[in-house]
């Protein structure tokens, strides 16, 4: 019977885990590509546990797609922003893994290549 127990629990967390990607799917921006959406889909995913909002409101849930577009921009788009503010949206990302990420140079490293 533990093999029924087993696949029970896995049902359950399959389930769950489906449950939780169709509720994200809803905060998917138009102009977003899939590795995009992938991976901060999981960023929102990795912390939707801690900024669920309160029955009375709150707006936790803004923050936490907030801090994802946030990250997202920074990794995808070279956005700046407060370092405090990237500091802990890079350790709330921290072991999300994307690949080939595009690689942009900042306005002093252009500065400093063009004073030399």
């Amino acid at each position: 019977m533990v093999g029924g127990e087993a696949a029970a629990a896995v049902e359950e967390l399959i389930s769950g885990v489906r449950q939780a990607t169709d509720f994200a799917e809803q905060f998917r921006s138009y102009s977003e590509s899939e590795k995009q959406w992938r991976a901060r889909m999981e960023f929102i995913l990795r912390h939707l546990p801690d900024y669920r909002d309160p029955p009375d409101g709150g707006g936790r849930l803004d923050q936490l797609l907030s801090l994802s577009m946030v990250w997202a921009n920074h990794l995808f788009l070279g956005c700046s922003y407060n370092k405090d503010l990237l500091d802990k949206v890079m350790e709330m990302a921290n072991g999300i893994e994307v690949e080939d990420l595009p690689q942009f140079t900042t306005r002093s490293e252009l500065m400093k290549k063009h004073q030399s």
